[in-house]
Order: structure tokens, then sequence, then C-alpha cells
């Protein structure tokens, strides 16, 4: 049975996508010069919020899997993998950035969606991640889309 998002995490989870869906409309509505800040700030943010999904998974296994267990240390390892993505991704051109991020958001929702996450992830946090997920993918393709001229 489907347990209602608390209050608290689903205000600062639509909180969190004020920049994304701030700076992907800047990227096409703000004055050329700010539209270029509006990019990097986009991909900045992301690279963080991405890094910070990682974060997410380490703070799981800390707290919920037995130390030393197959299952942590598959999880510990894993948690690295979204701020391996993200700080690479700064170093790329923009467009290539944006579409290596968007992949990392992805690969972070189906690991949360496998058996081993269901089972130990409250049903509220996948309430909340499906939308803020698509949320931001639908973002990034926005900007995907703005810098594709470039």
């Amino acid at each position: 049975m489907p347990t209602a998002t608390p209050f608290l995490p689903l205000m600062l989870g639509l909180a969190g996508l004020i920049p994304f869906v701030a700076t992907a409309t800047a990227a096409w509505l703000a004055p050329v010069v700010w539209q270029v800040v509006a990019v990097d700030a986009f991909l900045y943010y992301s690279a963080v919020i991405l890094s910070f999904l990682g974060g997410v998974q380490w703070g799981v296994a800390m707290s919920q899997q037995p130390a030393g267990s197959p299952a942590f240390r598959l999880r510990l390892l894993l948690s690295m993998a979204p701020s391996l993505i993200a700080w690479p991704a700064l170093l790329l051109h923009p467009l290539t950035g944006a579409w290596v991020l968007a992949g990392g958001f992805i690969l972070v929702r189906l690991y949360e969606l496998t058996r081993s996450s269901r089972a130990i992830l409250p049903v509220w946090y996948h309430t909340l991640r499906m939308p803020l997920t698509l949320t931001v993918l639908a973002c990034h393709g926005l900007l995907i889309a703005r810098l594709w001229g470039y």
C-alpha cells in the first residue's frame, strides 16, 4: 500500500527542481550572455545533485546493511558512480556533458528500481523520486535542445 511522502522531503524535492527549471528556461529566454551563464549553472547544479544521489546510497548502505556484507560493499561502490560520472561531465563540451549527466540520472533511477533498492528504500522515496527524475530529465532535454546548435 503506497504511503504519502512526508511533507519536508516533498517540499525539499520540489524546491530542488527550481534551479533546473530556472536555468533551463534561462538558457532559452535570457539575453545571450546570460544564456551562457545559465547553461553553466545548469550543468554545475546537475552534477551536484547527481553526486548527492550517490550520497543517498552511501547513507543507505551505512544505515541499512550489515557492514562488510556483499550488499554493503556493492551499494558503497555503486554510490561512488554518480560523482564519478558528474565531475568528468563538467570537463566535456556542454552538450556532451548534458547528455552524460542525463544518463547518470537514468542510471541512478534504474538502480533505485532494482529489487534490492526497492526492498530497502521507503515507498514514499520511490513515489517522490520518479516525478523528480522525470522533471530533471525533461530539463536536460530542454538544455540539450538549446545546445544542439552550438
